[in-house]
């Protein structure tokens, strides 16, 4: 009656928090600021982010997550503390947690992933397929013997799989996300402009004019850095189809991640992918056009998820409530 049951999506860009009753309650950067000299936490999530390239040496921002697995297992348990208490306060009784991992990680990454919830204070841990948790939280029907696809396209891994009966038939991943599109736009503005940018930059630039296909009506901003040649400020005038071009690579990736997982997708399921579609979720599929461009490339329709952000959290809250239903596709440790 007391105990509160939470779904958990680790990602490598954001982390997000259903609790049973409530929804999402929780959506903040997976960004941590530490003291370099004592290696105490000096903020966490939103506040983190904002300090993000702007510090002196005394203060580190880092990602404790890397490529959708725990890069550094201490932080990443004090960061889902943190989370874990912002999301439900004070309570003496300890939560019960389903949290999402990337298909396809190792034996000894998901027992990284379960030890850092316990150690954060869950009562007890569970750990389901991200893709299977995408498609619950996207209202697919996944417990029934239909071929299910989804694509995550999340900030450190992008993954497309079919779900049939609460499991994965097929599925593939790439480590490659939202975090690899802002590197590549960094080195695109770099290479034609000799100009540095940061991070936090590109992923705004992203955000506001990204596409991965050409727009009708191109979008410009201006983008300040530094210019590497004389090495003072320089404000330049950058637009969508720069943009486009610059991350043509990791796209070309994303789709080839997309086609190798209908190419061994079983004829069956194969037919009511065609007929239902592939559906998108993630930070990814927020991507101009991103949708476009996996339907032309791969012949199947694409369509954008509603909330895409939301839906890995919101099924692996909703897998718990179930638990029964889904435990045989459970990942063992």
């Amino acid at each position: 009656m007391f105990e509160n049951h939470l779904g958990i999506d680790l990602g490598t860009v954001n982390v997000l928090v259903y609790v049973s009753g409530r929804g999402i309650v929780l959506q903040e950067p997976s960004v941590v600021a530490l003291s370099v000299q004592d290696n105490r936490i000096v903020a966490v999530g939103e506040q983190a982010k904002t300090m993000y390239g702007r510090t002196p040496d005394i203060i580190e921002v880092l990602r404790p997550m890397r490529d959708g697995v725990i890069a550094d297992y201490m932080v990443t348990e004090a960061m889902l503390r943190y989370f874990i208490h912002k999301a439900i306060g004070r309570t003496v009784f300890k939560p019960r947690v389903m949290i999402s991992v990337p298909y396809g990680v190792t034996s000894v990454e998901k027992r990284a992933v379960h030890e850092a919830a316990v150690a954060a204070g869950a009562r007890e841990a569970h750990l389901l397929w991200e893709p299977v948790a995408a498609a619950i939280g996207a209202g697919l029907p996944t417990d029934t013997p239909t071929g299910n696809m989804i694509v995550d396209l999340g900030g450190g891994t992008t993954e497309a799989a079919v779900v049939s009966m609460n499991g994965i038939v097929v599925a593939n991943s790439v480590r490659i996300g939202g975090v690899r599109l802002d590197e590549a736009i960094v080195a695109y503005i770099r290479r034609k402009y000799n100009l540095a940018i940061g991070e936090p930059t590109a992923e705004e630039i992203k955000m506001r004019i990204g596409a991965a296909f050409p727009l009708e009506e191109p979008l410009t901003m201006e983008v300040q850095g530094r210019d590497q040649v004389a090495g003072l400020p320089r404000t330049i005038a950058i637009s969508s189809e720069e943009i486009t071009e610059a991350i043509t690579d990791p796209l070309a990736a994303i789709v080839g991640v997309t086609k190798s997982v209908l190419e061994k997708t079983p004829p069956e399921l194969a037919s009511d992918i065609i007929d239902r579609g592939m559906v998108l979720v993630g930070g990814g599929a927020l991507l101009r056009k991103i949708d476009q461009l996996l339907t032309r490339e791969t012949g199947v329709a694409a369509y954008v998820a509603d909330a895409p952000m939301a839906c890995v959290a919101l099924g692996a809250g909703k897998a718990l409530e179930n638990y029964y239903k889904v435990r045989r596709t459970i990942p063992g440790l």
